[in-house]
């Protein structure tokens, strides 16, 4: 059966520490190894960072900006730059490439996720592989990614890759960051039960032309692993390893997969869509929603904030602002607001309107246990 692999490189792999300009001969032999995966038989996608930092390589910029609107600019400039020293080296050894660019808008509408999907499934039976990165020049902060390991890991759930793998400066993952901790002790596999526990001294920082670390790594392999892909960690700038791993030798760190759900809506909800609001419940509706697998009704509401309409994904929330869940909600914020706390037999006499009698259906919920890896278990550097 042929297997479907996903290669997130980052911007730290794909330049010169000092100065920001492309590391070419990383850029060639990467491009090397994908092709003869390709001709191997694999379905191979690539998802590269390095818009911004080319961009400001470009325009002999000594640091990323931090202002959106000079990143989306940069972005701009640096984007055409970097797909065409694909394409030019990609074109040289006859492998067509593709190029996608994404926010987290073409994950929100179902649509647009099903589109996603049939166009990757279509580059490959055209034998191409789509290069893949974040489309800088149009997100906006809430629409971000917020780094291309996340991304990547998205990617790997929407095409149901077998394999994700996160080239990134260090050889696979340790205990702590062995640039700054000399002890720092190498970790090989990581069993699929172990993710969730797994703790290590993760620096939050990537490089100062990208936006990664191993932080966001680690979120990414809860994604992709909780999706069953199984994930590694190894290093950028040995693309060659790709083909020794496939063949079982022990490099990097591996992260095992869980078991491969065929729920591909709970998937959709955990993973892909932006929240756009909260609502606070009370302990009968926790106890409901996260115990007894019900929905959440309007009598269990008790604040809503965030401006929000109808069919868009908000975070159920304690109390005390902890997120529980999160899902699909039925009504808009306005109309939430004055129907929060009434029984659901209320609700028409409330609105002047017949409605939905569940204010998230359980079928469009999410509880947090699904997704643990939108809070991982990491100890920050001081």
């Amino acid at each position: 059966m042929t297997q479907t692999l996903v290669v997130k490189i980052g911007t730290s792999s794909l330049t010169q520490s000092a100065s920001g300009q492309l590391a070419l001969s990383t850029i060639a032999t990467l491009v090397e190894t994908l092709t003869q995966l390709q001709q191997l038989g694999y379905r191979v996608v690539l998802v590269s960072s390095g818009a911004v930092g080319v961009g400001c390589g470009c325009l002999n910029l000594k640091e990323r900006p931090k202002k959106i609107a000079f990143k989306q600019a940069i972005a701009a400039v640096g984007q055409g730059r970097l797909i065409r020293v694909y394409d030019d080296l990609f074109t040289t050894i006859g492998q067509p490439i593709a190029q996608v660019l994404l926010t987290r808008r073409e994950l929100i509408e179902r649509s647009c996720y099903v589109n996603v999907s049939n166009t990757f499934r279509a580059l490959f039976e055209l034998g191409v592989i789509p290069i893949v990165n974040e489309n800088d020049t149009v997100a906006t902060e809430e629409l971000k990614f917020g780094d291309n390991d996340t991304l990547s890991a998205l990617v790997a759930s929407v095409i149901h890759a077998d394999w994700l793998f996160l080239l990134t400066d260090v050889d696979r993952l340790y205990s702590a960051d062995p640039r700054l901790v000399q002890d720092a002790q190498p970790i090989t596999l990581v069993n699929a039960e172990k993710i969730d526990q797994l703790k290590v001294n993760a620096g939050n920082k990537g490089s100062q032309w990208g936006t990664g670390g191993m932080e966001t790594k680690l979120t990414a392999v809860r994604l992709a692993t909780s999706a069953g892909v199984r994930t590694v960690i190894t290093h950028g700038q040995k693309p060659g390893n790709l083909l020794k791993i496939l063949r079982g030798k022990a490099i990097g760190t591996q992260f095992e997969p869980q078991p491969r759900s065929e729920n591909a809506r709970k998937r959709w909800i955990a993973y892909g869509l932006v929240p756009s609001g909260q609502l606070y419940l009370d302990q009968g509706a926790i106890e409901a929603i996260c115990h007894q697998g019900k929905s959440l009704l309007a009598a269990g509401i008790i604040k809503v904030e965030g401006q929000f309409e109808a069919f868009d994904a908000i975070q159920l929330c304690d109390k005390q602002g902890q997120e529980l869940a999160r899902g699909i909600v039925n009504y808009s914020s306005l109309e939430v607001t004055k129907i929060k706390g009434h029984h659901s037999d209320k609700i028409a006499k409330i609105l002047g309107y017949e409605g939905p009698q569940t204010m998230v259906h359980r079928d469009n919920l999410v509880v947090q246990e699904s997704y643990k890896f939108w809070k991982p278990n990491i100890i920050p550097q001081s």
